[in-house]
């Protein structure tokens, strides 16, 4: 479990208990009572409250703030108040403690949690605090450690379901989507004067700011995602949950008793009681505890924890791969499960899949550098895909030294805008976040002390300017013209369906297209959001039905639009690249797959079937995808297979590879319906619309624009200037001819060079000429087929009228010199055809 050894504690004690029990409170007054000591805590804001407590005791001389985007670290800094992240886990300190150890279970954190629960040690004594759950894993893995549960202070007791409107004053209203935050807060707005917000997204300034005007009395009603359920200390005396599910990265799931317990634990404090419940009106049975959960909350009895999250917080930075074999390691310890893949592991495998990257990364220091610039946290919350491109840029000047000072003060500065709406402001915060935490690094930024400085006044601005937004929008005592937009909580307007129709109070906000809920186009670009949560509650029952009547219509009114599937013109799905070129892979739209799995996987089936329906048009590729791999075939007609099915049949001779198979392998082309022709190879069924159609769209399931099939695919099209080639078609100057036709036209000359025997021949143009092919580009295509023509100098000169092309006389090539042959009649000047070839093939 790594390979550190951590100084010994004389005293290893773990405090665990529910929310209000003092064990915070008890850290900092151990911490003060030794000469040193540091703590680690799961949010930068509880950090900063620590630390603006012990400033207080110790005075800010002697106090330090290290979290990944702020540090404060006086000279003679003896206390240090930090996120598990930034705790300098072999620091010699008096006194260490890590704040919330159950986190361990965390899916991206955790092994951080885990990582200092180990490892992070004082000399004179740790302290590790956390929920009671945790206390099966404190045993297991520090078995020398003292365990002292804290009880609760106070009595927390299930009050039921209440609506909105009877919520009590000094109560605080749990949502899980800053959609439904908005809502309940606009809704207290006009009922209750206003509402505090507290989001996880929020910076701790306006975190603070907003708190405030709860603590004061400015409002009554405090309204907040889940962040509410760590280390604020409030004066509530009611939590209700508007529901009792999340998204939790990976799917939406109903909260863990111990995440309701965490919650609900806020109300109350110290010796005064506390209630919870659930909001009212919101039409499921999901939406209300169980008994088992009340008792299991009231009670304080929780299933305990059996695993925590580890990775090697040390790994080897020999190499890129032994880098990320040592992350990927499996812990040793049975009570230890191998966490998941956190976005900085994601970033770390995209990046050294880039030659160019993985090339730049060599030796130990550079491995090092580039696993600190891809564990640069994801404060904007882009994935790992779109987090790993920004790692990359960074990446390119880390390399070399360090970002330059005008590079990083143009990215401050151009964050430094307090204008826009919330959700504005929220991303700018996000994005100042990383150029701060980016600026706190060591040696990544040239002028670190000033950029940093620059950051956080831009951040200070920005939340300044939140927080105004905020109180305008949910504190202003005017009039609110909102309550159509109000949410999930049907309990307060009547939301009705009729048909496609969603209306609130009676009045229409929209109707749903296909899977899609549109917002009525009348209403104003601020307040679709509310829609969309007014209409959200109501919204899967009508989906479900939708969802069996797509299948109980056999799948009629689907179509296919480039790579994606419409069902009466709304789209449903989309393709992507599958397994192989002709099997493309399914994904549902968000809409469907938010339905119930029995009725997603019976849909998905249906669309699959649909889908090999209507791509029946490119069964002879599938026919070479059989035969390709067939061992039989050998090698060299195996790969040209591959190439024909991946070029959709249609492949150009040159580049085929076709000089390599013997005569039994084209024999066995030709048997699979492959047409070997003078200038391509051709399956000529591929060459009709529906085959060709059916190419484009999983073309488009793979990334590609392909060029619209000609209607009707007649024999010769224009292509003037840059106009792309058509499939199907080679391009002869300013046309294009359609790969049959133009086969059709090289046999007939090569049956007329081989009818001649030797002799003198003439090949009529009017086959040509009857398809559309202009003569100048028949002759270039017999000039890309081998054929030199020659045109007498009289004619060639215009002696006959306007020089142009004729019918062609061909004798074969001698490689000796041979007798000149007659010369040829006058040629006709009522015929503009007339010329002399020789066949140079």
């Amino acid at each position: 479990m790594g390979t550190r050894n951590p100084v010994r504690s004389t005293r290893l004690k773990a405090v665990l208990g529910p929310t209000n029990t003092g064990k915070t409170h008890l850290a900092i007054e151990r911490m003060c009572a030794h000469s040193s000591g540091m703590i680690g805590f799961p949010l930068r804001l509880l950090a900063r409250e620590v630390y603006d407590k012990v400033c207080a005791i110790k005075g800010a001389d002697k106090v330090a703030l290290i979290t990944g985007e702020e540090r404060i670290e006086p000279k003679n800094a003896r206390y240090l108040l930090c996120t598990a992240e930034a705790m300098p886990v072999s620091a010699d300190l008096a006194f260490a403690a890590i704040d919330e150890a159950q986190l361990g279970a965390d899916r991206e954190r955790g092994h951080i949690f885990t990582d200092r629960l180990l490892h992070a040690r004082g000399r004179d004594e740790t302290m590790i605090l956390g929920s009671a759950t945790l206390e099966p894993m404190v045993r297991a893995l520090l078995p020398d450690a003292e365990i002292v549960s804290r009880p609760r202070f106070s009595t927390l007791s299930h009050a039921g379901a209440r609506k909105l409107s009877r919520i009590p004053p000094r109560s605080a209203i749990v949502a899980f989507s800053a959609e439904q935050v908005y809502a309940v807060a606009e809704m207290l707005r006009r009922f209750r004067g206003g509402a505090a917000v507290v989001m996880g997204a929020l910076s701790p300034e306006t975190r603070n700011r907003q708190v405030a005007l709860y603590q004061n009395g400015e409002v009554d009603y405090l309204v907040a995602t889940d962040a509410i359920g760590m280390g604020l200390n409030l004066d509530i005396d009611h939590v209700a949950f508007a529901g009792l599910s999340k998204f939790d990265g990976v799917r939406q799931r109903r909260l863990t008793t111990s995440e309701m317990a965490q919650i609900a634990g806020r109300a109350g404090r110290h010796q005064r009681d506390g209630t919870f419940g659930t909001l009212a009106g919101s039409g499921s049975h999901d939406s209300e505890f169980t008994p088992e959960e009340v008792y299991a909350i009231e009670e304080h009895r929780f299933p305990p924890l059996t695993k925590l999250f580890w990775r090697e917080a040390e790994p080897d930075c020999a190499s890129l791969s032994a880098l990320i074999a040592d992350l990927s390691r499996p812990p040793e310890r049975p009570e230890l499960a191998p966490a998941p893949e956190a976005v900085d592991l994601a970033v770390l495998r995209r990046l050294a899949e880039d030659p160019e990257i993985a090339a730049s990364v060599r030796g130990p220091a550079l491995v090092q550098r580039f696993w600190a610039t891809c564990s640069l946290p994801d404060f904007r919350q882009h994935g790992a895909e779109t987090h790993a491109r920004f790692a990359a840029r960074l990446w390119q000047d880390l390399r070399h030294g360090q970002l330059g000072g005008d590079y990083v003060a143009k990215a401050i500065a151009d964050l430094d805008n307090p204008g826009g709406d919330i959700d504005t402001l929220q991303m700018r915060i996000a994005a100042i976040r990383t150029w701060a935490y980016v600026a706190q690094r060591p040696d990544w930024v040239l002028a670190k002390e000033e950029m940093a400085a620059r950051a956080r006044a831009v951040e200070t601005r920005l939340s300044d300017a939140l927080h105004a937004r905020l109180t305008e929008r949910f504190v202003n005592r005017r009039t609110s013209v909102l309550m159509k937009k109000l949410g999930p909580d049907a309990g307060l307007l009547p939301v009705t369906l009729e048909g496609d129709e969603v209306r609130v109070d009676g009045e229409p906000i929209g109707h749903l297209a296909g899977f899609r809920f549109r917002v009525d186009p009348l209403a104003r670009l601020a307040d679709r959001k509310l829609l969309l949560a007014a209409a959200e509650r109501h919204l899967p029952e009508l989906r479900v039905r939708r969802a069996e009547a797509l299948l109980q219509s056999g799948l009629e009114a689907l179509t296919l639009e480039g790579a994606k599937l419409a069902w009466e013109g709304e789209p449903i799905a989309r393709l992507e690249a599958g397994r192989s070129v002709l099997a493309p892979r399914i994904l549902l739209d968000l809409a469907l797959d938010m339905l119930p799995g029995e009725l997603k996987g019976r849909i998905l089936a249906a669309l699959e079937g649909w889908l090999g329906t209507a791509l029946g048009a490119l069964a002879p590729l599938r026919k070479l995808e059989v035969a390709s791999a067939e061992l039989a075939g050998g090698p060299e007609l195996r790969a040209l297979l591959i190439r024909l099915i991946e070029q959709g049949g249609l492949l150009p001779r040159a580049d085929s590879g076709l000089e390599r198979l013997a005569p039994d392998q084209r024999d066995r082309l030709r048997k699979l319906g492959v047409r070997v022709g003078a200038l391509d190879l051709f399956v000529p069924d591929m060459l009709k619309p529906a085959a060709l159609a059916s190419w484009r769209t999983l073309c488009a399931a793979r990334g590609s624009a392909l060029p619209a099939p000609v209607p009707g695919m007649p024999p010769v099209v224009a292509t003037p200037g840059k106009m792309a080639t058509p499939p199907g078609y080679r391009r002869i100057g300013k046309q294009a001819l359609r790969l049959d036709i133009a086969e059709k036209l090289l046999r007939a000359a090569h049956e007329a060079r081989v009818n001649a025997k030797g002799r003198p021949f003439t090949i009529d143009p009017a086959l040509a000429i009857s398809t559309g092919l202009a003569t100048v580009s028949y002759a270039q295509l017999l000039r890309l087929a081998g054929f030199n023509a020659s045109v007498p100098r009289p004619l060639r000169e215009g002696a006959f009228g306007p020089p142009q092309p004729a019918s062609w006389r061909w004798r074969p090539v001698r490689r000796e010199p041979s007798p000149p042959s007659p010369a040829p009649p006058p040629p006709d000047p009522g015929n503009a055809f007339a010329a002399l070839a020789t066949l140079v093939r």
